[in-house]
């Protein structure tokens, strides 16, 4: 069985090392970019199957990020995390497909069951 692919975008080193290790312990391949540029080289080479993005990184901001990963791939799943209460933007996100989002600082174990559930239901519906 393939290992589901799992990209962390965030500008802040501290919380890709976190979400990193917190997800190959659950058995992902794991990604990470500190930007846009990078993040977006990596949906092309990798085609991770969950993006968990970072709603204000430099350059290249989570919205812009999301039209992106999704106009090269719509069947990748993406996750948004915000450090704070942007309400339009987290619409906007919805609206440009994003499952859901996160409020740094989150839970980690709601980010892990919240991913975990996300990944497996894909697994379910490529079964069926």
């Amino acid at each position: 069985m393939d290992k589901k692919k799992l990209l962390i975008v965030d500008d802040q080193n501290g919380i890709r090392i976190l979400l990193m290790e917190v997800f190959s312990s659950e058995g992902y391949d794991t990604y990470q970019a500190a930007n846009g540029k990078l993040a977006l080289e990596l949906v092309l080479n990798e085609s991770p199957d969950l993006v968990l993005l970072d709603m204000k990184i430099p350059g290249m901001d989570g919205l812009e990020i999301l039209k992106r990963i999704k106009e090269i791939n719509t069947d990748i799943k993406v996750i948004m995390m915000t450090a704070y209460g942007e309400l339009d933007m987290i619409k906007e996100a919805t609206d440009l497909g994003a499952l859901m989002h996160f409020t740094k600082p989150f839970d980690i174990d709601e980010m892990r069951v919240a991913v975990n559930t996300q990944l497996k239901k894909n697994l379910l519906e490529k079964r069926t």
